[in-house]
């Protein structure tokens, strides 16, 4: 196997974990494996060095700064590594075989790395080279960095353009869990979860992979989270699984709009879940749901609006902070979903403003962290979806 472990900075936070990182990956290489390594900041070097820049500083100076915790890192593990007997290349910007490049306007030039990412693949076998995470380089040789995460960045970029078979993130946690072990009692491992999945979690504050790493996930890089504890970077932790499919869907069927008013709604325990769940005891599904401070508005397929008005009605009569339910028939949604949606400023302008050019009225709006639904009127549909396709074609 070709396999790129990242190691995180708690991961390498001190001596004895460098040395348990190093026998990992001396391991994979006797096995026969083609192993690079992607190293952040020793601990929480990176803040310590942010922090002390409390002086004005060009970002060219504050880069060259903070990449001393990956410069560092890389030496550890090169050092320990060769204790080894391992064959160990430090790699850090300015050196030949330094691979990420970024353009003029500080984003990755994706041919450049791509073929210095091929070159330094070529050099795997009998190998390893030690890559600082986060940092990269311009085509004038000064340092920039990749933004916060940008050592996982580092992993699943180089993992995709070096065609590894396997990218494992070494961190403090199992894996991705079913809830924060600090809170949570009983927390446990997901053997396997999907990326879509993942990327949600990680913008509402998961912190297993950064975002902006897993825009680089292809289907057939695999891509792994374990526990630095473990010492085994071929086995364990939580498999990320699929890949980003970027689409722009019209749904085929009308939608109703169904929405319950009250009093302060948004303060009173238990009333989204009793309305949810009448509709769902008359196998009703929902299709998407919104709240405001005193109202409830549920998506369903308009085929089933009458039944769906007559459950909230019962509940709304139950209810005393409830005061009434109405239907708008005659709705359409287009959803747009991306892994890069998230990175893209000013994403909802570029739905929002030509649809209001085309005089087409968004009904609403729901975003999530990687799709965007857009409801507007049945008869417009088809002008919506043309407009929006137009947007994220181009």
């Amino acid at each position: 196997m070709r396999v790129v472990a990242k190691f995180g900075g708690t991961s390498l936070g001190n001596g004895d974990r460098v040395n348990r990182a190093a026998d990992s990956v001396a391991a994979a290489v006797e096995a026969g494996h083609e192993v690079a390594i992607v190293a952040s900041a020793m601990g929480s070097t990176t803040d310590f060095l942010l922090e002390a820049i409390n002086f004005e500083a060009d970002e060219k100076d504050r880069a060259e700064i903070v990449s001393m915790g990956e410069r560092t890192s890389v030496r550890m593990l090169k050092a320990a590594l060769a204790a080894r007997g391992v064959d160990a290349l430090v790699v850090e910007p300015g050196s030949a075989a330094w691979p990420v490049i970024t353009d003029a306007r500080g984003e990755v030039d994706v041919e450049e790395t791509q073929r210095r990412t091929k070159a330094l693949a070529d050099r795997l076998d009998g190998t390893v080279p030690v890559i600082t995470g986060f940092l990269a380089q311009d085509h004038a040789g000064n340092v920039t960095t990749l933004g916060r995460g940008g050592s996982d960045t580092s992993a699943v970029m180089l993992g995709n353009y070096m065609d590894a078979d396997e990218v494992v993130i070494v961190t403090d946690v199992e894996g991705v869990m079913t809830g924060d072990p600090a809170v949570v009692e009983g927390a446990r491992n997901v053997g396997e979860i999907t990326v879509d999945e993942l990327r949600n979690l990680s913008f509402r504050g998961a912190e297993v992979i950064a975002p902006s790493a897993l825009s680089y996930k292809t289907e057939t890089l695999g891509v792994r989270v374990v526990h630095y504890q473990h010492g085994d970077l071929l086995a364990g932790g939580t498999s990320v699984e699929g890949q980003f499919e970027n689409l722009i869907d019209l749904r085929e069927d009308p939608l109703a709009c169904l929405t319950i008013a009250g009093r302060a709604i948004r303060n009173q325990p238990g009333i989204l879940a009793r309305l949810s769940g009448a509709l769902t005891g008359a196998d009703i599904n929902i299709d998407a749901v919104a709240s405001g401070m005193d109202s409830i508005t549920y998506y369903v397929d308009q085929s089933v609006a009458e039944e769906a008005e007559m459950v909230l009605h019962d509940e709304v009569v139950d209810e005393a902070t409830l005061s009434s339910v109405t239907v708008d028939p005659d709705i359409a949604v287009v959803r747009v979903t991306g892994g890069e949606l998230p990175n893209r400023p000013g994403v909802i302008r570029q739905i929002v403003d030509p649809l209001a050019d085309a005089h087409i009225t968004i009904h609403d709006l729901l975003t999530s962290a990687t799709s965007v639904a857009v409801f507007v009127r049945w008869d417009e549909r088809e002008d919506a979806l043309r407009i929006i396709q137009e947007e994220f074609t181009e």
